[in-house]
């Protein structure tokens, strides 16, 4: 192990007051930064631990938007989430991902900035721009299964692990910071990854030793939501293809529909060439099929991960079709559409 010196946040004072470098870590829930330092790839001279950060360790609402603390558990999270109409695509994706353990010490910023599952960002003897950035990237000419096919460069072709960042971008959630120097500002969720380009290890927008205060996500009728995970096993694997998706049938035709992709991007994937095609159209198999075909135009495949275009075009035609019909049935229903309910 190596060395490291801890310090612990409370929220009372400024981060400046913190002993911060370009070295620092902040520590929430641990689920992934701690397997990280176990293995050598994160080797943090300081840690701050978060877990004393009460006031970020609540939900609350008004008549607009729920805000959601950046130390909120994922189980805490998904539990209130199944009790709101308008979010319950966060319960479903939450309810998808890891373990009842691993959920109840997981939080919501953490979850957001968790990093890749790629094998090779994992193993120390591989190269990896992520990692180390300059050596290259193993997955690109290897074995690449998992890998993604939107969003790639010659540099990283890994995906974003989240379920929960998935349904939010699909809500259009917002993502709320605090800067050192006591400034703030928000982000849309949209905007807030970064594709690799030449840079794979810079993920985000987030400035150095800039904190994820909370998420806000906007009251609104979503209608029908669904999140449908597609992986090798039905527990405790990640996405190889999801589909979070939200809508009202209104005439026959796709209303306010949103939607986000998993397991296929270098970022949860906003699809905004899928969403255009389908707004306000009728939703038939033919339809959802072009749509995904537009969405695909741009998508690039690397051998082991060949499969995932069709792949993607079934999960999407079976999370829209089933969200049609429950939305049709059910005369405007808002609320989950749960596997297997």
């Amino acid at each position: 192990m190596q060395p490291f010196t801890l310090h612990h946040y409370n929220g009372e004072k400024p981060l400046s007051s913190l002993p911060l470098d370009t070295t620092s870590r902040f520590l929430a829930g641990g689920t992934n930064l701690i397997d990280l330092m176990k293995l050598q790839v994160e080797t943090p001279k300081t840690l701050v631990s978060l877990a004393k950060w009460d006031k970020a360790n609540t939900i609350s609402e008004d008549d607009n938007y729920y805000y959601i603390g950046a130390m909120v558990t994922n189980s805490d999270l998904a539990k209130f989430a199944h009790t709101q109409p308008n979010v319950s695509l966060l319960a479903q994706a939450l309810l998808s991902g890891a373990t009842v353990q691993l959920r109840n010490r997981a939080t919501t910023a953490g979850n957001l900035l968790q990093r890749t599952r790629c094998y090779y960002f994992y193993d120390t003897t591989k190269a990896c721009n992520k990692r180390e950035p300059g050596t290259g990237c193993s997955a690109y000419n290897s074995v690449n299964r998992i890998h993604a096919i939107f969003g790639t460069s010659e540099s990283c072709i890994a995906t974003h692990p989240s379920d929960m960042a998935v349904a939010m971008i699909a809500l259009n959630a917002q993502v709320h910071t605090q800067q050192p120097d006591g400034n703030t500002r928000q982000i849309a969720l949209r905007d807030f990854y970064r594709e690799p380009g030449d840079t794979p290890h810079i993920e985000t927008q987030l400035d150095e030793d800039e904190l994820i205060t909370h998420v806000s996500i906007k009251k609104k009728a979503n209608g029908t939501q669904y999140y449908h995970k597609v992986r090798d096993r039905s527990s405790y694997a990640f996405a190889l293809v999801s589909v979070a998706a939200g809508s009202k049938i209104e005439d026959g035709r796709f209303k306010d529909l949103s939607l986000a992709f998993g397991g296929v991007g270098t970022k949860p994937w906003y699809p905004q060439k899928a969403i255009s095609f389908l707004e306000g159209a009728e939703p038939t198999q033919e339809v959802i099929l072009q749509a995904a075909e537009a969405e695909l135009s741009e998508a690039k495949t690397f051998g082991s991960n060949d499969f995932k275009p069709e792949l993607l075009r079934r999960t999407l035609t079976k999370v829209l079709l089933e969200l049609a019909e429950h939305q049709v049935k059910h005369l405007g229903h808002e609320g989950a559409l749960y596997d297997n309910a």
